[in-house]
């Protein structure tokens, strides 16, 4: 997954990565995804962290990784998280097939939004899995 905005503004994509990550394991799929982004940030953000934390998903340790070619060569698809993401921002873009999922950043979003967005997100991974 991968758009470009720093995990310190945002955290669509960790959120996305916990979430079905988890559920992976919990259903026992050797299936697992990743949250990277063209600019990573350092930390993801705190409102989206104790939304997760409350859900049991713990975000203390996560940020995305910086997008490579060898990840993108492994990987069948990309979600973009709702940027409206083109192939100058994402290099995945022009190499697989692309899903916008069009969520809201949740940087400078009250925190009863934020939850919704988190929820959304486990929504839409639901539906991957």
């Amino acid at each position: 997954m991968c758009y470009s905005s720093p995990c310190t503004t945002s955290a669509r994509s960790v959120a996305a990565k916990l979430i079905f990550n988890n559920l992976a394991i919990r259903q026992g799929l050797a299936l697992r995804v990743e949250s990277t982004d063209t600019v990573p940030g350092s930390r993801i953000n705190p409102n989206v962290a104790t939304v997760l934390k409350s859900i049991g998903h713990d975000a203390s340790n996560e940020c995305q990784t910086r997008i490579a070619d060898s990840m993108l060569a492994d990987n069948p698809f990309v979600i973009t998280m709702g940027r409206a993401v083109d192939s100058n921002l994402c290099p995945a873009i022009d190499l697989h097939e692309a899903q916008d999922w069009g969520l809201p950043n949740p940087a400078n979003l009250p925190a009863s939004e934020v939850e919704s967005v988190i929820h959304e997100t486990g929504s839409r991974v639901l539906q991957l899995t």
